[in-house]
């Protein structure tokens, strides 16, 4: 399990977004997000690096953890 701290999610859009963009990429990853952490956690076959370029393209903020 990966985990990042993301700056800029304040809601459900927040968390579409970033499910979706990731999925697309393994639609077999395991996203969970929680919104009043800040935190995104990611079981997948993609590398951290990936997954941080993934949800900066969306406009967030990542810094992995």
């Amino acid at each position: 399990m990966q985990r990042f701290n993301v700056q800029g999610m304040t809601c459900g859009h927040c968390v579409r977004a970033i499910t979706q963009v990731l999925k697309g990429s393994d639609p077999a990853a395991d996203v969970q997000i929680d919104l009043a952490s800040g935190e995104v956690r990611v079981e997948s076959k993609l590398g951290a690096d990936e997954i941080s370029s993934l949800i900066t393209s969306e406009g967030y903020v990542v810094r992995v953890v």
